[in-house]
């Protein structure tokens, strides 16, 4: 598999499986106890959260009245959910619930992001990462900080990535996020630049700005969060579009169709709200000439 790694055949593994249990009726108690298992095994592998072995998936259809072929198809995909993406070998430097949303932002076709406050991580520069990534993490040994900081280069190079194809990256920033310093105001300026020159040259990346002067875009009260669509890449339907958000203690994660409507009404709304592309490009590269004539 690609850089992918196992997110997305465990993410399907487990849906299926959830399924199936709701079909045949079953509560996650009752199959954990058929099973001789804990219930929070049962949700993490429905959850996709961990790589599930095909004897475990098999007899996890059995239970649930699965038909021969369903179970066969089963612990192909399990199988599949055993192959590892490059980002495992940074198991120390990555949260659990983190390691899923790098696996699915390696997988998707077109990513969405809303950063109010900061310059979203895929669109940072080096100086930028460093101190957002060790003023966030103080408690961090130096070692732990720089792994953080190298994952998240990383995981910027899939906007540049030949095959397979790169994902669209579509973001709206608060000018809030353009205005807040770092303590090197001159690095600030330099992180602005990058920020729009990699608007401008980049075919696959758009940025729009949400300004002060916009107004409230509806739920204004709404976090950082990111949508991630993802492409058909075999007979298996493509993952559904998915809303990522995160905190210091967690992340969610949201598939359900109401759910999607939500937040693609939010979207919707930010970028009504925002300034042109071009209008954008052009407001970042004046708030770095300030950041500039500061110094």
């Amino acid at each position: 598999m690609d850089d992918a790694g196992s997110t997305v055949p465990r993410r399907q593994l487990g849906r299926y499986l959830r399924e199936l249990r709701e079909d045949a009726h079953v509560t996650v108690a009752a199959a954990a106890k058929a099973l001789e298992w804990s219930p929070p095994r049962i949700w993490r592998y429905e959850g996709g959260q961990v790589p599930i072995h095909p004897n475990d998936a098999e007899a996890m259809c059995r239970l649930y009245g699965a038909s021969p072929e369903t179970i066969t198809t089963m612990r192909d995909l399990a199988r599949e959910t055993k192959s590892r993406g490059w980002y495992h070998s940074y198991d120390h430097a990555i949260k659990e619930w983190f390691k899923l949303y790098v696996g699915l932002e390696a997988a998707a076709s077109t990513i969405r992001q809303y950063e109010p406050n900061v310059i979203p991580g895929l669109l940072q520069s080096l100086e930028y990462m460093t101190e957002i990534i060790t003023t966030g993490n103080p408690d961090l040994k130096p070692s732990d900080q720089q792994a953080k900081i190298e994952v998240r280069s990383k995981r910027q190079k899939l906007l540049a990535r030949v095959v397979p194809q790169a994902p669209d990256l579509d973001v709206v920033i608060g000018e809030a996020a353009l205005r807040r310093p770092l303590k090197d105001r001159a690095a600030m300026a330099r992180q602005l630049r990058h920020l729009a020159a990699v608007a401008t040259q980049r075919h696959n990346v758009t940025v729009r700005v949400l300004t002060f002067a916009a107004g409230l875009p509806s739920r204004p009260a709404v976090g950082p969060f990111s949508i991630l669509t993802f492409p058909k890449v075999s007979v298996r339907p493509p993952e559904p579009t998915t809303v990522y958000s995160d905190g210091p203690c967690g992340a969610i994660y949201l598939d359900k169709p109401t759910e999607i409507e939500t937040y693609e009404g939010i979207w919707s709304s930010l970028k009504q709200h925002c300034l042109t592309p071009l209008e954008s490009t052009e407001f970042i590269t004046r708030i770095a000439k300030e950041f500039d004539d500061e110094g």
